[in-house]
């Protein structure tokens, strides 16, 4: 007889984030998205558009609370040779005491590919009322797997 009562949604809480493999000890937040590029449009007669999607954009966002000066030579070597840094990002889920940990044999896992980094990449933050450095680093992926 099954004594389950409560639902197990998977936690934000649990898991891990990895850059080319070596996992962020310090993030604290992680988001890949993905946004349709979607056409929208009708014919003679019809009262409501038909969409397709065209394309689209995969972008992502790490937070992060400064324990290492990662961005500092990724930043150098581009201004050193000029080509733009590519980098895997992954994504994991690993809550194993989730609904959906047991329902689809284990993580989720999202592996975005041919990241590239956006927006201010910031290299030292100083705040007299600040408590602790955090840092959003903004990318966009060419593909996900």
């Amino acid at each position: 007889m099954s004594m389950e009562y409560n639902k197990s949604p998977l936690s934000m809480r649990e898991g891990k984030v990895m850059i080319d493999g070596v996992v962020i000890a310090d993030s604290i937040k992680c988001e890949i998205k993905f946004t349709p590029d979607v056409w929208s449009g009708k014919q003679l007669g019809e009262k409501t558009d038909s969409s397709r999607w065209l394309g689209g954009k995969i972008t992502g966002t790490i937070t992060r609370r400064r324990s290492t000066p990662f961005l500092k030579p990724i930043i150098a070597e581009y201004l050193k040779t000029g080509k733009t840094p590519e980098m895997t990002i992954q994504g994991i889920h690993d809550d194993s005491n989730s609904d959906f940990y047991l329902e689809n044999g284990g993580s989720d896992v999202i592996t975005a590919i041919g990241c590239v980094l956006t927006g201010d990449l910031n290299l030292v933050n100083l705040d007299s009322g600040g408590e602790v450095v955090e840092d959003a680093i903004g990318f966009n992926a060419k593909s996900i797997v």
